[in-house]
């Protein structure tokens, strides 16, 4: 019955670059993954408005982010069975026309349960977006142009989040946070238009189901919600010192490993697991995730130093990541041309290395920093992270059949997103702890016994003493500065170390390249000779 009802005729034959222009294409589609992956970062400047405008706590009110993450990765996962339930193209529309409807609803919001609700239609709508783009841009090109057609997927990809912060920023300052969401419809609009215009579905698509796999849509439901919570909740309560904590937790693994069991015993799955058994896309996942670890890290913690340490208002914090996605923007191109002339190997390889001087160079920040002193290691990491970004892209989807195509950028993006969740939990407790550790270490030498102390105590003495206080006042204020600058120290040097560990993890996974396939034109070669 569910195939029946599911199953479409009168596609057009065939996806025909010349006839349609894979440029126009690849822009189409381009739009629907640039406004999903820019609501991620785009509303958390305007959290502190909501916050008076629905009268909630700064906790609570994350749950306006939270909420959308959670459903878009849900959705991630599940684009290649409502690809299969609906035809790739229209499920592209109806996710854009849905992601349209609840930007306009998200930005009409009175009340915290509106927000949140219409917020969870926005992730509905626009998780699907990322993986059915990611397959349309992939097919549309020819094989010995896929480097550049990933090339231009990962610009939309990396742009987004670093212009996400800048954009909303001044949209909040000039307009006031429901534009936030108002700015997505006209270009949600044009992309309807040009994909109704220029996509169609390909014959070799799966039209229909013959069942539906309840059971692994409620696993997969319940696992990805648990853990995207424990993620994003867990330093907030201090991790597994929250038993609420440690039963999302256990409640997350249990139901991801029975995902994992049934989907693989699945003859229909909702999540065709299967695919990982190609070796480009295992592999191809497993080091995207470090990539992803690191630009969507990077993406957290660098905002965050500049506001903490430097004092940079949100909008020239969110500037910072500016140099990083101009380097991407023009670093991309340069490695999907350079795909089919330089070994997969030796682009991931550069990139990685890349990316650990950088994160070494941010590893060693002082207070003293300038803007461009920041800037120029970023520079370094955006161009350094381009060369993987493309080639894995590339690599992971070359080897895999059509058919299979949506599926396998489903699972590639579903890998990579979680590696940014995850990134985000673990860089925050790092920060936190390592300043705990760095600030007990700094207190053991202010003592009366540390030679720097004395004079810096009467230094500070003396200054307030000119400003008006008497001598008996300013020993509390004294020791209220050298307190403020432990903490400003320890700060800097929980950051540093933040970058000093992924630089290592960039190292770390260098020898895993040597899996990855000698030259990309070969698998161009392959794919062509295979379709």
């Amino acid at each position: 019955m569910a195939a029946a009802a599911a199953r479409t005729t009168g596609s057009p034959p065939s996806l025909d670059p010349v006839q349609h222009g894979k440029w126009i294409v690849a822009c189409s589609v381009m739009l629907g993954t640039f406004l999903s992956v820019m609501d991620v970062s785009v509303v958390n400047v305007a959290m502190p408005h909501m916050m008076g405008s629905f009268g909630e706590d700064l906790l609570t009110i994350t749950w306006v982010s939270t909420s959308y993450s959670i459903a878009e990765i849900i959705m991630v996962t599940m684009a290649p069975w409502f690809a299969a339930l609906f035809g790739r193209k229209r499920l592209f529309l109806l996710s854009m026309a849905l992601f349209t409807v609840a930007s306009v609803l998200a930005g009409t919001a009175v009340t915290f349960p509106q927000i949140i609700f219409y917020r969870v239609l926005q992730g509905v709508g626009g998780g699907s977006l990322i993986p059915v783009s990611q397959a349309i841009a992939r097919e549309v090109f020819p094989p010995a142009e896929q480097g550049m057609a990933m090339a231009i997927f990962a610009m939309g990809v990396t742009l987004a989040p670093a212009i996400g912060p800048v954009v909303g920023g001044w949209l909040v300052d000039n307009y006031g946070w429901p534009w936030v969401f108002y700015i997505n419809i006209p270009f949600a609009i044009v992309g309807i238009m040009m994909v109704s215009a220029f996509v169609h579905d390909p014959p070799y698509l799966k039209r229909g189901i013959d069942r539906i796999d309840w059971t692994g849509i409620a696993l997969l439901t319940i696992g990805l919600t648990a853990m995207q919570i424990v993620l994003e909740r867990g330093e907030e309560v201090d991790w597994f010192a929250s038993k609420w904590i440690c039963s999302g937790a256990a409640l997350a693994a249990t139901a991801l490993i029975a995902l994992v069991v049934w989907e693989l015993l699945s003859p229909e799955p909702v999540v065709n697991l299967r695919l990982f058994r190609n070796l480009e896309l295992s592999v191809g996942s497993g080091i995207g995730m470090l990539i992803g670890f690191v630009l969507y890290g990077s993406s957290f913690v660098l905002p965050q130093l500049t506001q903490d340490l430097f004092d940079y208002p949100a909008y020239q914090a969110g500037m910072v990541l500016m140099p990083r996605a101009v380097a991407m923007l023009v670093m991309m191109p340069v490695a999907g041309r350079l795909y089919n002339y330089v070994s997969p190997r030796v682009l991931v390889s550069f990139g990685l290395l890349s990316v650990f001087i950088s994160q070494y160079w941010i590893g060693h920040l002082a207070l003293s920093a300038s803007f461009w002193s920041i800037a120029t290691p970023i520079i370094l990491l955006g161009g350094g992270l381009s060369f993987p970004m493309v080639t894995l892209s590339t690599v992971s989807l070359s080897s895999m059949p059509r058919q299979n195509m949506t599926g396998a950028a489903s699972l590639y993006t579903l890998t990579r997103r979680v590696a940014g969740n995850i990134a985000y939990a673990v860089l925050a407790t790092l920060i936190d702890r390592r300043e705990q550790f760095h600030r007990a270490r700094l207190i053991e030498g202010v003592t009366n016994l540390d030679p720097f102390y004395a004079p810096m105590h009467a230094g500070f003495r003396a200054r307030l003493f000119e400003h008006g206080l008497n001598t008996a006042a300013t020993a509390g204020p004294s020791l209220a500065m050298m307190n403020a600058m432990v903490n400003r120290q320890s700060l800097m040097m929980a950051y540093n170390d933040t970058n000093w560990i992924v630089a290592i993890m960039a190292l770390a996974v260098l020898p895993f390249v040597l899996l990855l396939p000698r030259h990309g034109l070969h698998l161009a070669t392959n794919d062509a000779a295979g379709h």
